[in-house]
């Protein structure tokens, strides 16, 4: 009888150490995965602001102003624009241009 105890408590004690490593593991996955998501969304920010600068360029170079640049589909909104500048932005980060870089915040 104390043979059995004696493998029974062994058993469960590896089951808890074995569920101890597994969460670990599992919150570290989760922040790892979240990392991903933020440096991807990070990436698809960047490309988005550089089509709509491409865009207020190109309507620059034809009209001499960026008002009234058209940015639909971009997934940015134009903010502010006039003659010589302008200020575009997403959820989370903004842009000033031309020539600017992005940073955290509304315009």
């Amino acid at each position: 009888m104390a043979r059995a105890f004696g493998s029974v408590s062994l058993l469960l004690i590896v089951l808890v150490i074995g569920l101890m490593l597994t969460s670990q593991q599992s919150a570290k996955s989760r922040k790892q995965q979240t990392q991903a998501v933020d440096q991807a969304q990070a990436a698809a920010s960047g490309i988005a602001f550089q089509q709509a600068e491409t865009q207020l360029e190109q309507q620059h170079a034809l009209n001499g102003t960026y008002a009234g640049t058209s940015l639909a589909g971009f997934g940015v909104t134009l903010v502010r624009a006039d003659a010589s500048t302008y200020c575009i932005q997403n959820a989370t980060t903004h842009l000033s241009g031309p020539g600017g870089t992005a940073a955290a915040g509304p315009c």
